[in-house]
């Protein structure tokens, strides 16, 4: 009962505190960890990129991205790889990244999935020793632009797992950065770049369209994930449950960034918690899944031969 209290108790304050994003705050929220990878350029200057790393886990770490008060231990676990695809020796830089958040679930050791994405444009401008300025008013960059932008996504899927649209402010703050990015000359941040981009993606946040997906993340931890330790069946049987949510997704819609990102982190996980389920109920999951996500079916296929 004491847990329950206090996860209720943590869960009001999140709520609370998630409001604003652009006011004054205590703490930082991201622990983040920062890998540059440069296997295709030739004659690469590790020290540059030594210097470049650190600058972006300093931006992402040191700076406040929401007006929640968080202890150490209570930063969002998120990692960003880049790698390096062309430098022309000077500073500008054609690179890829791979962005990666994850969230503790109660009494266990163990870090859920909640955002694994990539973006193919990454690219930017930074020579060594330059001042990472950022605005959320205006551009000043566009490698503080996309650093701000995941950012805010990475905290903005976070408190959808904690408050229920807990993460709306975050999304506006980086459809924001999208807005003033957009006639930079940077790949990416246009509509007309196709489909799967960072216009896209905060598109789809706030879309009504894809609303059932940010209540099934908050569902899924509040009756799901934070409960396993204490009733792991009746925790599997409340996912289960929340199931049907993930096809009430429009099936015109269900190609888009959102439902990609949201299965590329969680598709391995559903397997997880849903091969504990009877076998009636492991069919119907893998039913759903695999109409919902038929780019993952195969890894459903568990569902329904695991016994």
């Amino acid at each position: 009962m004491n847990r329950l209290l206090d996860i209720g108790a943590k869960r009001l304050v999140l709520l609370v505190t998630f409001i604003g994003v652009t006011c004054a705050a205590m703490a930082q929220d991201l622990n983040a960890r920062v890998q540059i990878l440069s296997p295709q350029v030739q004659n690469t200057n590790k020290r540059m990129l030594d210097v470049l790393e650190k600058a972006i886990s300093d931006f992402l770490n040191n700076r406040t991205w929401s007006t929640n008060e968080v202890g150490p231990q209570e930063r969002i676990d998120c990692s960003l790889v880049l790698t390096i695809t062309a430098w022309d020796g000077s500073s500008n830089f054609t690179a890829q990244a791979q962005i990666i958040s994850t969230r503790p679930v109660y009494n266990t050791t163990y870090n859920s999935p909640v955002l694994s994405i990539s973006d193919d444009n990454f690219n930017f401008s930074y020579t060594e020793g330059q001042l990472m300025d950022y605005s959320d008013q205006q551009f000043m960059g566009n490698l503080t632009s996309l650093l701000a932008y995941y950012a805010y996504v990475i905290v903005g899927l976070d408190a959808d797992t904690f408050a229920h649209n807990g993460g709306t402010p975050f999304y506006a703050a980086a459809q924001n950065i999208v807005n003033y990015s957009q006639n930079t000359g940077f790949n990416g941040w246009r509509s007309m770049e196709g489909t799967n981009n960072r216009f896209w993606l905060v598109n789809n946040l706030q879309d009504r369209r894809y609303q059932p997906i940010r209540d099934f993340l908050y569902s899924f931890y509040l009756d799901g994930m934070d409960k396993m330790a204490d009733n792991t069946q009746e925790a599997r049987k409340a996912v289960f449950n929340l199931l049907p949510l993930l096809q009430k997704v429009d099936r015109l819609a269900q190609g888009a960034v959102f439902n990609q990102v949201f299965f590329t982190a969680k598709s391995d996980e559903l397997v997880g918690v849903c091969s504990g389920l009877a076998p009636q109920e492991r069919m119907q999951a893998y039913n759903i899944l695999a109409a919902v996500d038929p780019a993952n079916a195969s890894k459903y296929e568990n569902l329904r031969n695991s016994r």
